[in-house]
């Protein structure tokens, strides 16, 4: 099973370019069986342009999740706390087999609607 996330432009460039080795997340899917995540760069790009398969999830609080994946974060800490203030659970999604998409998709070409969704969505 596949979802879509909405990623903002600069974390989709560091993902690809392989800095960033994690995807954060406040919530997950409640559907087990996800295995790829199709990346929408969110505007001004506004596009579906790749995708990532998901090698695991980790599941923690904040504190700890910064202490296993802050090397391969690609963001900063405070970013990161800011991220995840007042929360006690945090999720980091570990990229594995990221491939670009040639062509850039409108998103009505992967799911039944216009506009992309806030966090996610299962295709």
């Amino acid at each position: 099973m596949k979802v879509l996330l909405s990623i903002k432009p600069e974390y989709v460039d560091k993902i690809f370019s392989g800095e960033k080795k994690y995807e954060y997340r406040k919530s997950l899917f409640s559907r087990e069986g996800v295995t790829t995540v199709i990346i929408y760069a969110t505007m001004p790009v506004g596009k579906v342009v790749g995708e990532f398969e998901i090698d695991k999830i980790l599941t923690d609080t904040p504190k700890e999740i910064w202490k296993k994946t802050q090397l391969s974060s690609g963001i900063n800490q405070t970013f990161f706390d800011q991220y995840f203030d007042g929360r006690e659970k945090a999720f980091a999604i570990k990229i594995a087999n990221f491939m670009i998409y040639d062509e850039p998709q409108h998103i009505s070409e992967i799911i039944k609607r216009t506009h992309p969704p806030q966090s996610f969505c299962y295709v």
